[in-house]
């Protein structure tokens, strides 16, 4: 495929709910279009798209495929990407690459949550839209409710430029609102007849709505049209719907059936004829606030939205060029890292298949193979000097801990969550030294459930999950005295340290150690080792073995041996004596606390916010934002919402979202603290 001119490429992203056939409508279109020989399925794991084991096996995508379509003298990019919450991320990223967004709704269903959640971000980023209402000829579907449900969701500004002929069963094809034709796919190819006496008026009336919409993309016209003076001439209509279409006032409704490819290729004219093409949607902000365009004649300058670890090819970075044109061969500048990437190959991927290509020019979508410096989010150019910002994405806020099942795999588990990370910017990989866990912080339990089937397909290594451990704290509320002496004799030299330690609470103040000693009743050289016997002590524990915070504490009195003290002994003797201070110092566990910021419909608010009280909650306040939805705000024990991420998804069916944020600690109920000490003594005892 040679590589197109920029007014002859177009960028359509599919998005929306997982099951309304975003990846059926592009292997559809594929078919339709003759790339491929059949049409590929998910449900059998013949999809062309959906080719990764994972899956085949869950039978929705999981990561963005493209699907390369020629058709007539235009490319089009149809970037299939997963309609499933924990990879929005990746969808969001891919978002950033298209100047369209083609929404896959189901007939039956409507527009449901991740639909809903994803036009938003299309508004956000100034994408074009357009919607495809999928299963027509599924039982009870029905095209006006789900016009109607589309209208009451995202406004008036849809209006159908293909309308079903039959539903249910009875659908076989579908008229052409733009062209006022019928439109049947009947044995691999189309046929195209008057619009049938009984749909006439259906017809008419898409007919007017359609022109009353575009008819706003130009002044002069709309004056007219609105005077009554004249009609829109089919001229006029199809010179002015790019333009509605690119300018937002207009968003284009198609329906159909994937599964029997009604109204695809319906669909693949009017995205070559009236969809926008990268220069004319598609600006980018740059790193330093200002904004570019798509140029072909400007530097070569490409943006990675996407990397992969193939486990034959290696890394793959998908590129969208930005200007000029790409060649194999060309050295670019990193924007980030400032370091030369050379392009061996470029690639035009479809599904897992690459065709080796000599160039691409500005507003095109390739893929380069072993870019090892380079990242998703990064900009790649001639000077260096060009730098997109790349769209923010969704923090992660699902954490598990997770361990190789066999300890020698522990080098190999750590490399490949390193890399995994770095394809992917929603997910984080941590390792806390008060835990001692490996934490991955994910958008949730499929997520997380794929990277290990992932890590088990690719190393070899197999791993398990584990609870996150809470950082508990603890610390005393009196003040409290005892004698640490440690005295031990075994032949020869022998070892004894003796102190008096004073410990206290001190509130926000952290640790303090002050020496009170007189007299040289312990000489200065051993007081360095009673300090760091107390921090010892305090670092395990006393009550569950958590560390210990905000005490002071003061050694006052003791004495030595002048044979037998050394550093060690008052080391010792400074654990013992912290330890007996604290049996009369009302130790107390704190937990630490977590302030919630939860996003939801108002219908759900009530719900949600019963939920948090039986977490142990505390309603700051409530307030509502842009979109008329209730933002929740509430304090809440850290250990009550580690999960809070699959909690909320089941009371919201999947509506709702939150930010999280770690701050302070305040002291545990004593029915937490009974369990965390029986759990740690039950641990002690069996040598854990």
């Amino acid at each position: 495929m040679a590589a197109p001119a920029t007014e002859h490429v177009r960028n359509i992203v599919l998005v929306g709910q997982d099951g309304a056939g975003k990846t059926s409508l592009a292997e559809a279109m594929l078919h339709v279009s003759g790339r491929t020989p059949r049409m590929g399925t998910t449900h059998d794991g013949k999809s062309y798209l959906d080719y990764d084991d994972e899956e085949i096996r869950r039978k929705f995508t999981i990561g963005t495929s493209i699907a390369p379509i020629p058709y007539k003298d235009y490319k089009i990019n149809l970037l299939d990407t997963s309609g499933h919450p924990d990879f929005i991320g990746d969808t969001l990223a891919t978002m950033q690459a298209a100047e369209m967004a083609l929404f896959v709704v189901d007939a039956v269903a409507g527009p449901q949550v991740m639909t809903t959640k994803l036009w938003r971000e299309a508004e956000d980023m100034r994408l074009s839209r357009a919607v495809f209402i999928n299963h027509i000829d599924r039982e009870n579907a029905d095209f006006d409710t789900a016009m109607a449900l589309l209208h009451a969701r995202f406004g008036s500004r849809l209006g159908p430029v293909t309308i079903p002929i039959g539903v249910d069963a009875d659908f076989k094809g579908v008229i052409d609102v733009i062209r006022m034709k019928a439109r049947y796919f009947e044995g691999g190819s189309e046929r195209v007849e008057d619009i049938p006496a009984d749909y006439a008026d259906a017809a008419q009336a898409a007919r007017d709505k359609l022109c009353d919409l575009v008819a706003e993309a130009d002044d002069d016209l709309m004056m007219k049209y609105l005077d009554g003076e004249e009609q829109l001439t089919q001229e006029e209509l199809e010179s002015l719907l790019d333009k509605a279409i690119a300018q937002e006032l207009f968003i284009p409704v198609f329906v159909g059936s994937t599964i029997i490819e009604q109204g695809i290729q319906g669909v693949m004219e009017d995205i070559a004829t009236y969809f926008p093409h990268p220069r004319h949607h598609g600006r980018f902000r740059l790193a330093n606030g200002e904004e570019t365009l798509v140029d072909e004649t400007g530097e070569p300058a490409a943006f990675v939205f996407k990397t992969v670890s193939d486990p034959f090819v290696g890394r793959l970075s998908f590129f969208k060029v930005i200007s000029g044109v790409l060649e194999p061969g060309m050295e670019l500048l990193n924007a980030r890292t400032r370091k030369k990437e050379r392009l061996g190959h470029l690639y035009v991927m479809m599904g897992k298949e690459n065709t080796d290509v000599k160039s691409a020019k500005a507003g095109d979508i390739i893929v380069v193979p072993k870019l090892n410096e380079t990242r998703t989010g990064d900009t790649l150019s001639k000077s260096g000097e060009v730098a997109i910002d790349p769209l923010p994405l969704p923090v992660p806020q699902y954490p598990v801990a997770i361990e190789a099942e066999n300890k020698n795999d522990e080098d190999k588990l750590g490399t490949f969550l390193a890399r995994a990370a770095e394809n992917d910017p929603t997910l984080s990989i941590s390792r806390s030294e008060e835990t001692h866990q490996t934490v991955i912080t994910a958008m949730g339990e499929a997520q997380v459930e794929t990277l290990l089937a992932r890590l088990k397909e690719q190393t070899g290594v197999t791993a398990k999950l584990v609870p996150v451990r809470i950082p508990y704290r603890e610390t005393i509320r009196k003040k409290a005295e005892a004698q640490g002496r440690h005295k031990k004799q075994t032949g020869g030299a022998g070892q004894f340290g003796d102190c008096w330690l004073r410990i206290e609470p001190n509130p926000g103040g952290g640790y303090e150690f002050l020496d009170e000693v007189v007299g040289g009743r312990i000489p200065r050289g051993f007081i360095p080792a009673i300090d760091k016997g107390v921090q010892d002590a305090m670092a395990e524990g006393f009550l569950a073995g958590y560390p210990m915070e905000d005490i002071k504490c003061a050694v006052y009195d003791g004495s030595y041996h002048s044979v037998d003290s050394n550093e060690m002994a008052f080391k010792t003797a400074a654990r013992i004596g912290f330890r007996a201070a604290c049996e009369k110092a009302d130790p107390i566990l704190l937990e630490p606390m977590a302030n919630l910021d939860v996003t939801v419909g108002e219908e759900y608010a009530g719900a949600v916010m019963g939920d948090i009280s039986t977490r142990r909650g505390r309603i700051v306040g409530t307030d509502s934002n842009d979109a008329g939805e209730t933002v929740i705000m509430v304090r809440v024990p850290y250990a009550e919402v580690v999960t809070y991420t699959k909690d909320l998804r089941a009371i919201t069916r999947g509506s709702g979202s939150y930010s999280l944020s770690l701050e302070g600690y305040e002291p545990a109920p004593v029915d937490v603290t009974k369990k965390l000490v029986e759990a740690y003594q039950a641990a002690r005892a069996a040598g854990n």
